[in-house]
């Protein structure tokens, strides 16, 4: 399956980085404890784990990170 969209988040409540993977109307969400000042590369990296850990393939340039 290939996922539609991935975006990373800050989730300040539950202050842990969120990894939203959307394929078509199912979106999945998932904590990362990276810290809150990981830098891009990281993100990218945890979210790919993330995305093939729940069994999807995606295009890293749909991959979103919002700071």
């Amino acid at each position: 399956m290939t996922a539609d969209r991935v975006e990373v988040s800050w989730d300040a409540e539950k202050s842990k980085w969120l990894i939203r993977i959307a394929e078509g109307e199912e979106v999945i969400r998932r904590q990362c404890d990276l810290p809150r000042n990981a830098d891009e590369g990281s993100l990218r990296t945890a979210a790919q784990k993330t995305v093939q850990d729940e069994g999807y393939e995606f295009d890293s340039s749909k991959l979103t990170i919002k700071r």
